[in-house]
């Protein structure tokens, strides 16, 4: 566990994660009161990459759980090694013969193999999913319940028993306890409400899209290879950019993938041929390339002014 917030930032920094006080904060109590929490906030800004963070800097298996429309508990939970049964009744085909011999009736057959126990339905042949996982891992792990809002409500309802008592309930094996209390990180974009009871078992945190300084430092930090001058020129057209009422905002990642390709470009200063040719880099919508070009004196006046401490660099 972490001792005390300034680790928790501490660690996080150290794996390449920027936290702001109310990050490490949340982060610092949700591992040690055992709490999930509950990351809220725009696509692209950060949530899942924390979930990745906090798994890093506590030691923990990242163990991710991508929700999706129509994913229901077994997916989540875990299926049965249907092959794998079919195979070990192939191979055990003359003991089942063994056992059912003298049986004078199909009742009596029954009983016996009833007898047996549920040699096919038993850990052997379980193929756990994510949330199991979790559970059985012997090693601490961090279950990221990664976009809960895409799954459909059925979905929460599953999930409150594992948040609350930290179990799952298998009906061929019974009630299965967490080994290592795992720590739970869920995010949402928030395209829908999730429910009350959800949310009660949670801490909350929500992220937006950086300041202008956090990206900066966050660049900096992942894109070494980057000079000060293309840096800051990015993030001054990336901030711009997002006033520019796009069907999509550039995310941190596509921020850090700009910076990036710009230097492996050589790019010292970023002008209109540059930009023209990089930015299908940062936008994921040819309408907002093409939006995003038509304004393109004021994104590379953005940049300039960034490059030159205009607005406090």
């Amino acid at each position: 566990m972490f001792g005390a917030i300034e680790e928790v930032a501490e660690k996080l920094t150290a794996v390449g994660y920027l936290p702001t006080r109310e990050i490490a904060t949340s982060v610092f109590l949700a591992d040690r009161m055992e709490k999930p929490v509950l990351v809220e906030g725009p696509a692209g800004a950060g949530k899942t990459e924390l979930a990745r963070a906090f798994a890093l800097a506590s030691g923990r298996t990242l163990i991710r759980l991508q929700c999706y429309e129509g994913l229901d508990e077994s997916k989540a939970l875990y299926e049965w090694e249907y092959a794998k049964q079919l195979l070990y009744t192939q191979l055990l085909r003359e003991r089942v013969g063994e056992a059912l011999t003298g049986a004078s009736s199909l009742s009596e057959a029954a009983d016996r193999i009833a007898d047996e126990g549920n040699v096919f339905f038993s850990e052997r042949f379980l193929l756990p999913r994510p949330v199991l996982r979790a559970i059985l891992s012997d090693v601490p792990a961090l279950l990221l319940v990664d976009e809960i809002d895409k799954a459909d409500p059925e979905l929460e309802a599953f999930l409150l028993e594992v948040l609350s008592e930290w179990a799952v309930s298998v009906p061929e094996i019974g009630t299965v306890r967490a080994r290592l209390v795992p720590r739970v990180v869920l995010t949402s974009n928030a395209t829908r409400d999730l429910s009350d009871a959800l949310k009660r078992r949670c801490l909350h945190l929500h992220l937006d899209l950086p300041t202008r300084e956090r990206e900066l430092a966050i660049v900096r930090v992942r894109v070494p290879e980057a000079s000060e001058r293309l840096a800051k020129a990015v993030v001054g057209a990336v901030q711009k950019l997002r006033t520019l009422d796009l069907k999509k905002d550039p995310s941190i990642s596509e921020t850090l993938d700009w910076a990036r390709a710009l230097a492996l470009m050589g790019t010292e200063r970023l002008d209109a041929e540059s930009l023209d040719a990089t930015l299908n880099l940062v936008l994921k919508y040819e309408a907002d390339v093409v939006r995003a070009r038509g304004r393109r004196g004021e994104v590379l006046a953005a940049a300039e002014a960034e490059q030159a401490g205009g607005r406090g660099s």
